[in-house]
């Protein structure tokens, strides 16, 4: 009787993974700069605001589907010998992430229509208020997307950190799992 074939665990993550990743990286460091501009400067606000809100809903949409690809297509492995208190800060701040990139447009949103603020998309494309519109709900709301949105700046450096010791110090392959896929051999 022969025994189904063991399945080796993938070396590098799936396409999907890394164009989402990627272009994930692009959107969000972008939105941490437009954040940070938007609050400082009042003459790029409005149009800031204008990004914010689109480039918000679209990163909240594509951890979405993230999320849905990490879930059906296994992570490569880490390195064997990295210590335990490395691999459960990687996986802990790889969850952290995925609520982040989900949480804040959530709340963003939620604290617009609680403002009474319209959620305009682009053009004539507005999203319905998801909460009733209250003073009351939206300071709260407010401060969470703030304090969050520093949350997730600092994660993202401790990923940017990490990706840079696993790529420069260490040279394990975890930076190369999602920098490129498997190298194809040569006949």
């Amino acid at each position: 009787m022969n025994s189904p074939p063991v399945k080796c665990p993938p070396s590098h993550f799936n396409l999907l993974a890394r164009i989402l990743h990627w272009s994930m990286a692009v959107l969000i460091l972008t939105m941490l700069f437009v954040g940070v501009i938007m609050v400082s400067s009042l003459t790029l606000r409005p149009t800031l605001v204008d990004l914010h809100r689109p480039l918000g809903i679209a990163i909240g949409l594509l951890a979405l589907v993230r999320l849905g690809n990490r879930l059906s297509h296994r992570p490569p492995p880490l390195p064997a010998d990295l210590p335990a208190i490395q691999k459960f800060a990687a996986l802990a701040s790889h969850w952290v992430l995925y609520a982040l990139m989900l949480a804040m447009p959530l709340i963003g949103w939620a604290m617009l229509s609680a403002g009474g603020y319209p959620i305009v998309m682009f053009g004539s494309v507005h999203l319905p208020a998801i909460v009733p519109h209250s003073p009351d709900v939206y300071a709260p709301l407010r401060a969470a997307h703030g304090l969050l949105a520093y949350l997730l700046f600092a994660t993202v450096l401790l990923h940017l950190s990490a990706a840079l010791y696993h790529a420069w110090v260490r040279r394990d392959g975890v930076f190369a799992a999602m920098a490129r896929g498997p190298r194809r051999e040569r006949s």
